[in-house]
């Protein structure tokens, strides 16, 4: 059975999870390996919606292990919590949660942190969620920051909060030191029975042949290093972070699978070429119920970008598409794809790498005529209407990737393979 890597492909929001899970039947592992609690993962069963933050969207199935690796950031509080939400959801964690020791923790502290930089360094350009996650890597990165590991330490990590503290110049009382670490226990007491080295579960999976999943959270160009920075996330979000967030080298990965809307989304600040305004916009985002998991904030939309899909496809070697939300676009009458950027007399079919310069292109269009039929019954591509099929047949063609999947519908069943 094959290891699988399944990556937001733009700038998040893909529908990963429901990828995740239409994979995931017969999958024996799911890997988290990146990212924290700002990402949102909804699924969709039989009309019940089950949110997911830190936890792989694995847990549904009761067969599977899930495992949250190295290169996540742990909100002990949050992810208590998470847990407690879905075991009252019907959710069975038995001894199916694995959390690698090595896991950096999101503290108050970090909080503090992240809003402070957005209010007053970035003016809420960066579009944070505010829980924590950019200072927690940044402190990880310091070699200060503390690892979930810690919390079986009591001295050593009273005096890890100390340090941190000063090496913010933030000040603490004893009294809230105190009340931090008794926190911190008492989460503890709840996640030490999931808490351990997390790499022998993976490479013995690997040597048995077992199937694993891997999770992204985010996407491509949120990556911190390859996306529109410094509008992105604090965490690499490629296939190659499958490696250093879980230890499991990227490889060792079998097939890579991208997701992207049949549209583009994104939230926050940055640019984005293809945005779109007024009506068109309001429809899709009424259609696609595009407003975050995590934030609740409204997202911004725009037509499909082949020029950053096809770069990001690049940047992971995919080997096949997931192409999600496509029964959003049944009714609107043009479609457009953009095919490349107007820039100084030029036509680019990549994106540039300095925002300053993506901020100025011009997106150059196809259009393409749209379908009025509901979709959402549909379970193969040749049962489509003959303009979405031109469609899907566009997004391969411009991307130079097939398209393996295509999600028609939120439930679990209104997913099919190409």
């Amino acid at each position: 059975m094959p290891s699988i890597a399944i990556l937001g492909c733009m700038w998040g929001d893909e529908a990963k999870a429901k990828i995740v899970d239409y994979l995931g039947s017969d999958a024996d592992v799911v890997v988290r390996f990146q990212g924290g609690s700002n990402a949102g993962h909804t699924i969709v069963v039989d009309g019940k919606k089950y949110v997911f933050h830190t936890v792989p969207s694995g847990m549904l199935y009761e067969d599977t292990k899930c495992i949250i690796g190295a290169g996540v950031v742990i909100d002990p509080t949050r992810l208590v919590e998470e847990i407690r939400s879905l075991e009252a959801a019907g959710v069975d964690f038995g001894d199916r949660l694995y959390i690698d020791e090595r896991a950096g923790v999101v503290l108050p502290l970090h909080q503090y942190l992240d809003k402070r930089n957005e209010e007053i360094l970035n003016k809420g350009k960066i579009g944070t969620t505010g829980r924590g996650i950019g200072p927690t890597y940044a402190d990880l990165t310091a070699r200060l920051g503390i690892r979930l590991g810690d919390l079986a330490h009591k001295r050593y990590l009273k005096q890890r909060l100390k340090d941190l503290y000063l090496y913010h110049g933030v000040e603490i009382t004893t009294a809230d030191l105190n009340e931090q670490c008794d926190l911190l226990k008492e989460n503890w007491e709840v996640l030490k029975k999931h808490c351990s080295n997390t790499l022998p579960i993976l490479h013995e999976a690997k040597a048995q042949d077992l199937k694993i999943i891997f999770e992204g959270a985010q996407g491509s160009l949120l990556d911190r290093t390859w996306g529109s920075f410094p509008y992105v996330t604090s965490s690499n979000t490629m296939v190659d972070a499958i490696g250093t967030g879980s230890g499991f080298s990227a490889r060792n990965v079998d097939e890579v699978i991208g997701i992207f809307k049949s549209y583009a989304t994104r939230v926050g600040e940055g640019p984005f070429p293809t945005e779109i305004h007024g009506a068109l916009a309001d429809q899709i985002r009424k259609q696609g119920n595009e407003f975050g998991s995590t934030t609740g904030r409204p997202r911004r939309i725009g037509y499909f970008d082949a020029v950053m899909a096809a770069y990001t496809a690049k940047l992971n070697t995919l080997d096949g598409i997931a192409l999600t939300l496509l029964d959003v676009l049944s009714g609107v009458e043009d479609i457009k794809i953009c095919v490349g950027y107007e820039y100084k007399g030029k036509l680019l079919n990549t994106p540039p790498s300095h925002v300053l310069d993506l901020e100025k292109v011009k997106p150059a269009y196809l259009s393409f005529e749209g379908w009025e039929e509901d979709i959402t019954g549909v379970r193969h591509k040749d049962d489509l209407p003959k303009n979405a099929r031109l469609y899907l047949e566009a997004v391969e063609d411009l991307t130079e990737v097939p398209v393996r999947i295509v999600s028609v519908g939120k439930e679990r069943h209104e997913t099919f393979m190409c």
